[in-house]
C-alpha cells in the first residue's frame, strides 16, 4: 500500500536530496511540500524544492509557502554552510512551476485532517508545524509518524556546542511540537557523521558508477556542505542529515537502536538554547524533587518521543543509491 507523506522543509542542498529520495521511492506518495524559513528564506527554499521536484519529473507535487521567520526569534540563515543559493552555488535554472497560493500552515492542517495515518517528515525548523498544531490541535491524532530531522541526542551540536541548527533556530516552536504528544521520531544530526558520511569513494560511485542526472545533482549541490563538513566540523566526508532522516522515514529498520523518552527543548539558556534534553536514563520518571519540573510530562503518561540512537550506515547509503538509480520518467 502506498504511504502518504507530507514534507516540511527549508530547502537547501541536503534537504533537496531528502526530497528527491521521497519523490523517487515507489511506495511513497508525497502529497505536498511545505516551506519554512531556516537555511534559506522561504522564496529561495521554494525555488530549490520546485527545481528538485521537476528534476524528478514530479512537478505536480504542490509546494506551499509558510512561516517567513521563527515564532519570536530573529532570522538566522545557513548560506554560509550551503552556499548563497542553498545549493552549493550551482545556480540551477529557475523552476517552471509556481508555488500554490494557499499558506503552508493551512494546507498542513487540511492535508493531515483529510489523510488519517499520514507520515510527516520535517527537515527544517518546526515553525510551520507548531503553528498548525496551535491552530488545530486535533491534527496530532491523525499523524502516524512524525520523523524530525533535528536535535542532538546527548551529544554535541552543529550550530552551538549544545544545539542542532533546526531546533536552535526556533526552539519555542520545537518545544510546542515535542510537547504536543505527536509520535515523534527524532533523528539527530549526529547520525550522519563518521561512518555515515559519504566518502570520496561513495561520491565517486554516485557520479561515475550510477552516473544519472540525479546522482550528479545529489553530489554537486552539496559542494559547499562538503567543505563545511570537513573544514568546520572535522568530519571525514559529506554529512547528509536530512537524507539520513528521510532514509529512516522510508525504511524504519535502518534505525538499528531506538528507545522512547521524554524530550524537552531548552528555550531559556544562554549557552544551551535549542538543546534537546533527552531523558536517556528515564530519571525524569521518578517522583523526586530534582526532577519535579518533569511532572507535566509524567502526567501525560509514558514517553512518546522515539529517539534514534544508531543507524545501519551501509543500508542508508544503499537506499540513497537506489533512489539515485530509480527511473525518473
Amino acid at each position: 500500500m502506498t504511504r502518504k507523506m507530507l514534507i516540511d522543509t527549508d530547502t537547501a542542498s541536503d534537504d533537496a536530496v531528502a526530497i528527491l529520495m521521497a519523490l523517487q521511492h515507489p511506495d511513497v506518495e508525497v502529497l505536498a511540500i511545505t516551506i519554512v524559513a531556516g537555511n534559506m528564506p522561504v522564496k529561495q527554499g521554494s525555488i530549490n524544492a520546485r527545481y528538485t521536484a521537476e528534476l524528478c519529473h514530479k512537478a505536480d507535487v504542490p509546494v506551499y509557502h509558510g512561516a517567513e521567520a521563527p515564532l519570536i526569534r530573529e532570522v538566522y540563515r545557513a548560506d554560509w554552510f550551503h552556499g548563497e543559493d542553498g545549493m552549493g552555488n550551482m545556480h540551477y535554472p529557475a523552476p517552471k512551476t509556481q508555488p500554490k497560493p494557499e499558506h503552508a500552515v493551512d494546507k498542513i492542517i487540511e492535508i493531515v485532517k483529510n489523510n488519517p495515518g499520514i507520515e510527516l517528515v520535517t527537515l527544517g525548523p518546526l515553525t510551520n508545524i507548531a503553528l498548525a498544531i496551535g491552530k488545530a490541535p486535533d491534527i496530532v491524532a491523525n499523524v502516524s509518524r512524525c520523523i524530525v530531522m533535528g536535535g542532538a541526542a546527548n551529544t554535541v551540536g552543529n550550530v552551538t556546542p549544545a544545539a542542532e541548527y533546526n531546533i536552535w533556530c526556533d526552539p519555542e516552536a520545537a518545544r510546542m511540537v515535542f510537547r504536543s504528544g505527536m509520535p515523534i521520531e527524532m533523528v539527530g544530526w549526529e547520525l550522519c557523521r563518521g561512518e555515515a558520511n559519504l566518502t570520496d569513494e561513495d561520491m565517486r560511485h554516485c557520479k561515475e558508477d550510477i552516473g544519472t542526472e540525479l546522482a550528479h545533482f545529489a553530489i554537486d549541490c552539496n559542494a559547499d556542505a562538503l567543505t563545511s563538513s570537513r573544514d568546520w566540523l572535522g568530519d571525514p566526508g559529506l554529512g547528509l542529515p536530512d537524507p539520513v532522516a528521510m532514509a529512516v522515514a522510508l525504511d524504519p529498520t535502518i534505525c538499528t537502536r531506538h528507545s522512547k523518552h521524554y524530550v524537552e527543548i531548552d528555550c531559556d539558556g544562554t549557552f544551551t538554547r535549542g538543546m534537546t534534553i533527552v531523558d536517556a536514563c528515564r530519571v525524569a520518571e521518578l517522583d523526586a524533587h530534582p526532577v519535579s519540573m518533569w511532572q507535566p510530562f509524567r502526567e501525560k503518561g509514558e514517553p512518546w518521543v522515539t529517539v534514534c540512537w544508531e543507524i545501519d550506515a551501509a543500508r542508508w547509503k544503499s537506499l540513497l543509491y537506489t533512489c539515485l538509480q530509480a527511473p525518473t520518467e
